[in-house]
């Protein structure tokens, strides 16, 4: 049996874009990166495990933020190239901005509108001192 591994199409750099969901509701929470190791994470941690492209390293969702995504699912499109993880948000928020969802802005007659409020205050997300 081929590794489901190298069935997954990646980028020149060895990464594939994944689109994290809410398994109940269908809303689009993020777009990131995954490597390799990522994705097996993932599966082994039963959580979404992507790559830093900025750090260069292996990016556990949640671990400063404390919000994780518990995975139910990941599918992959018909090219092999795009991953969908169908996720549980645990404490809501999953832009890094304190917004529900990274796409919280829409084009609305020529121009970008904010349509979803900050959930909580990124510095109290982040400054855990």
């Amino acid at each position: 049996m081929t590794d489901f591994l190298d069935q997954i199409k990646w980028t020149d750099d060895g990464l594939v874009p994944a689109i994290a969901q809410d398994h109940k509701t269908g809303e689009i929470l993020m777009m990131a990166w995954m490597n390799r190791e990522s994705v097996a994470l993932t599966v082994a941690e039963n959580r979404a495990i992507y790559y830093s492209r900025s750090r260069q390293k292996i990016w556990r969702k949640g671990e400063s933020s404390g919000h994780i995504q518990e995975l139910k699912s990941m599918s992959m499109d018909c090219d092999n190239d795009v991953l969908l993880l169908q996720v549980k948000q645990l404490g809501d928020i999953a832009c890094h901005t304190g917004r529900r969802s990274c796409f919280y802005r829409e084009y609305q007659n020529g121009e970008w509108v904010t349509t979803a409020d900050v959930l909580k205050n990124p510095d109290e997300i982040y400054n855990h001192e």
